[in-house]
């Protein structure tokens, strides 16, 4: 059993299920369940698909996580992010609203689970290491200033277009003339509800004396609120002949499970999407994941949170849904709500499942304006402008990856927005260790400590030079290394001996062996002895494996100490 239950960590947990563990579940399911109605909704208008495929994307694809995912209280389904990044590659291919659309996104998809599932079996999940943090927070920003710029026109109740801010502005400003008053109201009067009750709601209900548990999930239902108001008003005031853009009718029943007819064309056209959409997911994901597992001393496997997202995204396609991932916000719902266990997850598809063959009907006088205000809602709190400041205060490299990842995501699109901050990310740490920080070291006085001689009052000699490098060694910092212990040797005209402190050296590849051996062979010219000192046991193995050592014509000490006692004149 136990090979078993490494795969399908549902063997664990559910060896220990009882009627506590239910009754929580139960209940964070019916809090989880009353969010993600209108989130799913507007998530699928966001993404550009009927709003009846993100209800179907947040059935199969919770029970698939259930079985597979190791964390205890994920909640999977369509977020803003990839609703966003899923219009923008379908929207490539095929207009929205029409049946290649759809089979566009179920295809996405599709690749999607395919791809993450593969990373997970590969164990690559270290591939989400390439997306920084500035980077990821830069991208999240940029897309929810993105969202909500994009949902305005639904506010405004005008038509729009564009897939960039200055497109979307540009379209906005065209029609400004053209605002629908009765769309208009509807849509600031559903923002204003929400930013209050967010904000302000849960405070006055404990005020009040009613339980903070209680008051949480009041607060947490108002955008159902929103939405039972807003459809009464719609069908009391007939605003559909207002000229307010209502969902319409929306197909009743569960989705159908198959695949599509899909053609190799599409699917090679969509790789590049699916990749991008597979790590954004999974590090959003598994960031919640592990954050929320730290709370109750609990522990994921990404590799196999891996698998767990790829099989809900597969199952996502089969059911006729779009890409799916971890959601922050559903997740801390589902959390403080006090679920245990992945059951709540399969417990909220059920609940999704009986709004799909119920309530639907109900939601045809739903105005599209209502959507737009909660999608609006809920992205505007992935906008952190604050992070701007502290990263631009910390680190300049860090912020300049981030600010290119803003700006191209704003000005050109989320994929070469995330793709601009990646590439800068990787070519700004390759042009810091290209020229890694290389210190001449000193001898603290009555101490076996040894610092930099620009920093501290050491002790050193004429006749010893002692250098720290801090960094590895490899093939972009390994000529930099080269021309500046030559520099120093030629300052020195007393020198003997140069030990190279290794401490924070933790691999050497083989162009940087190459240069070791050159500086070996200039020192040996001029009659300058090369020593090491603090070899890491890793990179002294690998040495060991090489001639390096025996042409060495000096010695590798156990210490820095060791090294400058046994050198320097007595």
């Amino acid at each position: 059993m136990q090979p078993l239950s490494r795969y399908l960590p549902i063997l664990n947990w559910g060896r220990a299920y009882d009627r506590h563990i239910l009754t929580s579940d139960l209940l964070a399911a019916v809090i989880v369940t009353i969010m993600l109605i209108p989130q799913s909704l507007a998530y699928a208008m966001l993404a550009g698909l009927p709003p009846e495929v993100g209800l179907y994307a947040s059935i199969l694809p919770l029970v698939a996580y259930a079985f597979f995912g190791t964390s205890r209280t994920l909640a999977v389904g369509p977020v803003a992010v990839v609703s966003l990044m899923t219009a923008s590659a379908v929207g490539q291919i095929a207009a929205a609203g029409s049946a290649g659309y759809l089979v566009a996104a179920i295809a996405l998809a599709l690749l999607s689970g395919v791809m993450l599932v593969a990373m997970g079996i590969f164990r690559l999940g270290f591939l989400a290491n390439f997306l920084s943090h500035p980077v990821i927070s830069g991208f999240i920003t940029a897309s929810g200033i993105l969202i909500a710029a994009g949902q305005l026109r639904h506010i405004l109740g005008v038509p729009g277009h564009g897939d960039t801010l200055p497109a979307i502005v540009m379209s906005l400003a065209g029609e400004i003339g053209n605002v629908n008053i009765a769309t208009l109201a509807i849509g600031a009067g559903v923002l204003a509800f929400l930013f209050l009750t967010r904000k302000h709601l849960k405070r006055l209900l404990v005020a009040s004396r009613v339980p903070g548990r209680l008051a949480d999930m009041i607060a947490r239902a108002a955008p159902i609120a929103a939405v039972a108001v807003t459809i009464a008003a719609a069908e009391a005031l007939d605003l559909g002949a207002r000229g307010v853009a209502l969902v319409g009718a929306i197909p009743q029943g569960l989705p159908a499970f198959g695949v599509p007819a899909l053609s190799l064309d599409l699917l090679a056209t969509l790789v590049g999407p699916a990749f991008l959409i597979s790590i954004v997911g999974f590090v959003e994901s598994v960031s919640v994941a592990q954050t929320l597992a730290a709370r109750r001393r609990q522990r994921i496997d990404p590799n196999r949170e891996l698998i767990g997202l790829g099989a809900a995204n597969i199952a996502a396609g089969l059911s006729s849904g779009y890409p799916v991932t971890g959601g922050f916000a559903r997740s801390v719902v589902n959390f403080d709500a006090g679920a245990q266990t992945p059951a709540a997850g399969i417990f909220t598809a059920a609940g999704i499942a009986l709004a799909a063959l119920f309530l639907t009907p109900l939601l045809a006088s739903l105005p599209q304006a209502t959507l737009a205000a909660t999608i609006i809602v809920a992205v505007l709190s992935l906008v952190d402008l604050g992070a701007i400041r502290r990263v631009y205060a910390y680190s300049k490299s860090d912020f300049a990856a981030m600010a290119a990842t803003i700006l191209v995501t704003l000005g050109w699109g989320v994929e070469l927005g995330i793709v601009a901050g990646v590439l800068l990310s990787l070519l700004l740490h390759l042009y810091r260790t290209s020229m890694p920080h290389i210190a001449v070291v000193g001898q603290v006085p009555e101490t076996e400590h040894y610092r930099n001689v620009e920093r501290h009052a050491v002790l050193t000699s004429p006749e010893v030079l002692s250098i720290r490098i801090d960094e590895s060694l490899y093939f972009a910092n390994s000529r930099y290394l080269e021309d500046r212990i030559a520099a120093l040797v030629a300052e020195r005209t007393e020198l003997k001996h140069v030990i190279l402190m290794c401490s924070a050296v933790n691999a050497i590849d083989a162009s940087a062996l190459e240069s070791l051996e050159e500086i070996n062979h200039r020192l040996t010219e001029v009659g300058i002895g090369l020593h090491l000192s603090e070899v890491k046991g890793p990179v002294m193995d690998r040495l060991k494996a090489t001639d390096f050592l025996r042409h060495l014509n000096g010695r590798v000490f156990l210490s820095q100490h060791e090294a400058s006692l046994c050198l320097r004149p007595q």
